[in-house]
């Protein structure tokens, strides 16, 4: 019996090629992302985010599934998929782009890889893209092929994860350059590696492609780390929500468009190429908006732990400690990602709200369900808004 064998998990949900190792470093919780389970819980999560920004964690994130797209099409097809201009993307580049519907409506918020002239992949958030693009590829008229390789990443973040990538690699990997990969080998282990990761810290992402290597991998990086202190561990929230990261299904969903975001430098309704939602998103452009995402500072006790529902936001200073809209509440937004930030020692929030409420210094009342708490609307990201420890 292996370790893995406690957890009681049965075989419908996918176990990525780390799972035992995880398990064997000390996972204690997982949960299912894109049909597949991702460890949550490595222990206390404050210490979690202490162990990010101070030096290196790494964390099994496999379930960022890959959407592989090829064939003498495959750069067009791409194009028609996201609302983001491609004209310019190198081979070798990375760029964070949105996919979107007819509607102007996100369905994914992945990182756009090209590996060659007419290779991509679409590393995913949690939805299903593939059966998205194997769909519109039907109609396109597009000679491509889509199919989800053997491909899992693991993400390397945290200040001394450089340091960790030349033990691993030797010294030119730190002149990969932010939204770049490159194609490395360790050890006869096929690795695609880039500049990114979902931590708004220094880090690097290893896609590994022989998942029957994983585990090896593993125990490689964690070995070569141990010098700098790296550390398993979990996607933060904390050090996430500080940067203003989306988090899909929380953050967006089908039903949110760029405009409300603020992700307009990811569109351009303007360009020649056609893609999916263009006439939707100019007419958005034009009309506007009827609701926004902002920042929220919250009072109150230190919240034990990320919202696991949607705060219901009113202006009246009465709402409901249930959640319950009453007759009387005047409910002008939700809270989607809330958590205490032990660096910044405040409760932060993002949030969306209806546009009249979302000017700076607005004051909110939200209802967790066990209290009312007052919400103040900043700017955000809340630490480092130019990113410039991420890209340094």
């Amino acid at each position: 019996m292996t370790q893995s064998d406690d957890f009681g998990f049965g075989t419908q949900i996918r176990k990525s090629p780390y799972f035992d190792a995880t398990v064997r470093w000390g996972a204690r919780g997982f949960s299912v992302y894109n049909h597949m389970y991702i460890p949550r819980d490595f222990g206390d999560p404050e210490q979690n985010f202490w162990n990010l920004v101070n030096t290196a964690i790494l964390c099994d994130v496999a379930v960022e599934r890959q959407v592989e797209i090829q064939g003498p099409d495959a750069a067009e097809f791409v194009q028609l998929l996201t609302p983001r201009d491609l004209s310019n993307l190198a081979i070798g580049q990375c760029k964070y782009i949105l996919i979107t519907n007819a509607d102007g409506g996100i369905l994914n918020d992945p990182i756009l890889l090209r590996l060659g002239e007419n290779h991509f992949w679409i590393s995913l958030a949690d939805s299903d893209v593939l059966l998205w693009a194997q769909g519109v590829a039907v109609n396109a008229g597009l000679d491509v092929s889509i199919h989800e390789p053997d491909v899992s990443p693991l993400q390397l973040q945290g200040p001394r994860s450089g340091d960790i990538m030349a033990a691993l690699f030797g010294d030119d990997i730190s002149n990969l350059r932010y939204y770049w990969l490159r194609e490395v080998d360790l050890d006869g282990i096929p690795l695609i590696v880039s500049r990114t990761g979902w931590s708004s810290e220094l880090g690097y992402e290893l896609y590994l492609q022989d998942g029957s290597r994983g585990d090896e991998l593993w125990e490689k990086i964690m070995a070569a780390g141990e010098q700098f202190g790296l550390k398993p561990g979990h996607t933060s929230s904390i050090r996430r929500i500080e940067g203003a990261m989306l988090s899909y299904h929380a953050d967006a969903d089908i039903h949110t468009n760029p405009y409300e975001l603020g992700l307009d430098r990811l569109i351009n309704p303007d360009m020649e190429a056609d893609f999916i939602g263009k006439k939707a998103l100019q007419a958005i452009r034009t009309n506007g908006v009827s609701r926004k995402q902002v920042g929220l500072v919250l009072d109150g006790a230190p919240l034990t732990g990320p919202n696991t529902r949607f705060w219901p936001i009113s202006t009246d200073g009465k709402g409901s400690k249930d959640g319950k809209d009453g007759k009387d509440d005047k409910v002008v937004g939700k809270v989607t990602s809330a958590v205490y930030s032990p660096r910044l020692k405040q409760n932060i929030a993002l949030a969306m709200v209806a546009v009249e409420h979302a000017d700076i210094g607005n004051q909110l009342t939200v209802s967790t369900g066990s209290d009312l708490v007052q919400a103040t609307v900043v700017p955000k990201p809340f630490f480092d808004p130019k990113k410039t420890v991420a890209t340094g």
